[in-house]
């Protein structure tokens, strides 16, 4: 097996696994390749997909510049992490990381949540167009996610449909939290109720977890180690309890960097639960992690031991492959991780890398 840093070319060859022999050592690096495409594990091609691949898409820039929102910065700047315009330069990452699809979401900073209706409505129309673009002219490389309006829910139904529909998306990626409003609130019912008419993924990821105060300031990026995966597991606590995930069973919802805080947890939730102290019960049918069984997880959770735990607690068919390429905090040798974990059959690797994936987003 070898690759080229300078993407001229990829050769890749069999990798071994066996249950008992793992084809990496544990906690394999994170910050370089070392399983280029195409994917074969013991004489099978596996087919890999990437959910958690992030955009910046530049036509709505003029519509939003100058807008006082932004607090004097440009969201568009930022060349060297989500480089989408750069086709080549993406596929030859992609090639270096063993992957032959990604499931393209626009980055958070720029879902514009503050936006009125009649600007939320261009904006989306704009990204969604161009996201429908690129994937258009790399079918066999990219698929969209929509990006949705969703401070304006019922014009957040809309665009999910046509972007569905018209513009041939397999879904929607959307915050974990809208303006700082939890998404078990009713008011985005008819979101969640077009999403399960559909039958598309959402998936969900951090966005700007701001009740931290000055809490996560100061070294270590904690905003981002500790609030991103705190904000997800907040937003699907409120699913599970408020009733959401009851009222709209048929969701197919993907939750980033591994459900957050939430599957290691879920025993705390289930205590609260059965004993109801101090209010612990919600409006929940069953324990919270029955829930597991219904929401679906990527595998960025970076440790071999993470990995494995991820598996045991929410299942291996709950679960499938994310980078956060190419943001500084990707992990861009995503398929070593998954082969690091003793223990999987060659079914349980090929769930995890594409296949379960290939049917959510009906490939």
């Amino acid at each position: 097996m070898s690759g080229s840093s300078d993407g001229v070319e990829f050769v890749s060859c069999d990798l071994h696994y066996h249950a008992d022999k793992p084809a990496f050592g544990k906690d394999p690096t994170s910050i370089e390749c070392q399983t280029p495409r195409p994917i074969t594990i013991n004489g099978k091609k596996m087919l890999t997909i990437d959910v958690h691949a992030h955009t910046l898409l530049h036509g709505a820039k003029h519509l939003i510049e100058g807008r006082p929102e932004l607090n004097g910065k440009d969201p568009f700047d930022d060349p060297g992490k989500v480089r989408v315009a750069d086709i080549p330069t993406r596929l030859q990452d992609m090639d270096a990381m063993g992957l032959d699809m990604q499931a393209l979401s626009v980055v958070t900073f720029n879902h514009f949540y503050w936006a009125e209706y009649e600007l939320a409505e261009e904006i989306v129309r704009i990204n969604n167009e161009e996201m429908a673009e690129i994937c258009g002219q790399y079918p066999d490389r990219f698929v969209g996610l929509a990006l949705i309006a969703m401070q304006h829910p019922e014009l957040a139904a809309a665009q999910l449909e046509y972007a569905v529909k018209k513009l041939g998306m397999r879904g929607a990626m959307i915050g974990a939290n809208i303006e700082g409003e939890d998404l078990a609130n009713p008011r985005f019912n008819p979101f969640w109720a077009k999403a399960e008419e559909l039958d598309v993924i959402v998936f969900i990821h951090p966005f700007d977890f701001r009740k931290s105060g000055n809490r996560l300031k100061g070294k270590g990026f904690l905003n981002n180690t500790i609030g991103n995966p705190l904000d997800s597991t907040i937003a699907v606590a409120h699913l599970i309890y408020e009733g959401t995930l009851d009222a709209y069973p048929g969701l197919k919802i993907v939750v980033a960097h591994g459900g957050g805080f939430l599957p290691s947890y879920i025993g705390r939730f289930d205590h609260g639960h059965n004993s109801n102290d101090r209010g612990g019960r919600g409006l929940e049918k069953k324990k919270p992690s029955d829930y597991l069984k219904q929401l679906y997880f990527d595998t960025l959770v970076f440790g071999t031991e993470n990995l494995a735990h991820l598996i045991r607690e929410c299942g291996i068919d709950q679960l499938v492959l994310g980078t956060d390429h190419p943001a500084g905090m990707a992990n861009i040798n995503p398929i070593a991780h998954i082969l690091s974990v003793p223990g999987l059959s060659e079914d349980d690797i090929e769930k995890m890398l594409g296949g379960t994936l290939k049917k959510l987003l009906k490939l």
